[in-house]
């Protein structure tokens, strides 16, 4: 089956983070899923404004009727938070309501939970939440997610659904997103869930768009200047094919063939710049070594063929 792509530009009112004019002012903090990583959560709070900043938690990506004040728990059991909300939205009629715009164009802080990103979009693009997110992010306002929280922050937005067998034109399903993350396309729980098929075919669909696929208990900060860093335990695979050179033609259907697709690895405290599409700081420990006794090409040193 074939998918159709869906890359219109995001229909969030007072413009997407990718619209012509300033630069946003907010930072992003976006987990991969799984366990939430302390120094996310803690540079999360931090960057609100601290622990007494009015935080506002966007559970609509949840089927669970708790999710709202599960978010609010956390924040004030785990975080010493005082001033926490959730936004009690689920249809795009709720994200209308002025009362619950206030609210976000007040926060320090918006983290938006884990579900289903499509949830998120279908109700917020296009209303009085979406740009009151819009207007507190570009003041400096931080925006968090996990999950569904994290993949709706690009622009466009890997909704889940696909193949995800193949490498080939068409065979994953894309949306509008809040393009908060400005260039990239972004996948998560990636590594856990071997999720590096979708990111590889989008991104040979989208060249001039950088794929990073943060896995779980991982997370990135992405600062105002363009520049992300990792934080918690796993790592983040960024995936550039601006240079590459397509061996057969999109449009002739069957697997994408690419040469020269650059990927990176990176871990925490390593940093990446968006702009110049290279790591700018970053713990180097050498070359990969081949295992004690075998050279790098797969073959003893004492000879003989390598071992399947």
């Amino acid at each position: 089956m074939r998918y159709a792509l869906v890359v219109a530009g995001s229909l969030l009112i007072a413009g997407g983070a990718l619209a012509a004019g300033p630069v946003p002012q907010g930072n992003l903090i976006l987990i991969g899923g799984g366990d939430k990583p302390r120094d996310a959560m803690e540079k999360f709070v931090a960057l609100a404004g601290g622990p007494h900043a009015k935080i506002v938690a966007i559970p609509t990506a949840s089927e669970e009727a708790d999710a709202g004040e599960y978010y609010v728990k956390l924040f004030k059991q785990e975080f010493g938070c005082t001033d926490v909300t959730f936004l009690p939205i689920k249809t795009k009629a709720d994200a209308m309501r002025p009362e619950l715009a206030q609210l976000a164009a007040n926060a320090g802080g918006i983290f938006f939970g884990g579900g289903d990103q499509v949830r998120i979009t279908s109700a917020i693009l296009g209303t009085p939440v979406g740009a009151a997110i819009a207007a507190a992010f570009a003041r400096g306002a931080v925006i968090g997610g996990t999950s569904a929280g994290t993949a709706c922050q690009s622009d466009p937005m890997i909704t889940g659904e696909g193949d995800f067998k193949v490498i080939r034109p068409g065979a994953v399903e894309l949306k509008p997103g809040f393009g908060f993350f400005r260039g990239v396309i972004v996948d998560q729980h990636f590594i856990k869930r071997q999720r590096e098929n979708r990111l590889f075919t989008v991104v040979l669909e989208h060249p001039t768009m950088l794929g990073v696929g943060i896995d779980e208990a991982t997370a990135v900060w992405v600062r105002p200047d363009g520049t992300f860093t990792v934080l918690g335990d796993g790592s983040v695979m960024v995936i550039d094919a601006s240079a590459a050179k397509l061996t057969r033609p999109l449009a002739g259907g069957g697997p994408i063939g690419a040469r020269g697709v650059a990927v990176q690895l990176l871990v925490r405290g390593e940093t990446f710049d968006l702009g110049t599409r290279k790591v700018v700081r970053g713990r180097e420990v050498g070359t990969a070594a081949a295992p004690a006794g075998r050279a790098l090409d797969g073959r003893s040193r004492r000879g003989g063929a390598p071992r399947s």
